[in-house]
């Protein structure tokens, strides 16, 4: 079975200009689709890896493969960590938030740090350790998923994630995504460590 591209969670257009219709297009129809076919044909030229689920080709493959079926996943939790709704972090999610950053506040500018800091392309990300929250990040196309890390949510700054609408600014892209598009509700049920297969798809 050939891996697929997801379709969004919600419309295109659904976030005004925090991201446009015209980024989704690009992003999620072609710079994610891209990963997809590549993924597929180096798959299908390979019987050893056939049958195997994107999340074992991450565990196992180094390389081209590793790049695309790692972009495949990383792609798919970051459309899943948004919404187009503005949310609040509440119950246990909030109570760790405040344990570890002070505030909704502190966590957010923590993360846009990682963000903006973060050299080249890659992914910053919430992740949770030993029962805390933690901010990391990943170059290019590694992905929590082959650290064995449990991912809560992840923001995409490689350049054409936010290149349309803010041209080169990351750091205004990254504010208003955190403030205002993150889907806390997402990230809040991941915390039963299942984060991983929510961005799965079978072999």
């Amino acid at each position: 079975m050939a891996f697929v591209l997801p379709d969004l969670p919600y419309a295109k257009d659904a976030f005004g200009d925090i991201l446009s219709a015209e980024t989704f297009d690009y992003h999620h129809g072609k710079h994610h689709n891209a990963y997809v076919t590549k993924a597929n044909e180096l798959v299908a030229a390979d019987p050893a890896l056939q049958g195997k689920s994107l999340v074992e080709l991450i565990k196992t493959s180094k390389g081209g493969l590793f790049n695309q079926v790692g972009q495949i996943w990383n792609h798919t939790f970051y459309w899943l960590s948004l919404s187009p709704e503005k949310k609040q972090p509440t119950g246990t999610l909030l109570n760790l938030i405040n344990e570890g950053f002070g505030s909704v506040d502190g966590l957010i500018e923590k993360l846009k740090a990682e963000a903006v800091g973060h050299f080249a392309s890659g992914w910053a990300a919430l992740i949770l350790k030993d029962g805390k929250l933690e901010v990391t990040s990943y170059h290019d196309a590694d992905t929590p998923v082959a650290h064995g890390h449990t991912p809560l949510m992840i923001l995409d700054v490689w350049e054409h994630a936010y290149y349309i609408d803010y041209r080169n600014l990351r750091p205004s892209y990254a504010d208003r995504v955190l403030k205002e598009a993150i889907d806390w509700d997402f990230v809040a049920q991941n915390l039963d460590g299942e984060g991983v297969s929510r961005a799965d798809q079978p072999g």
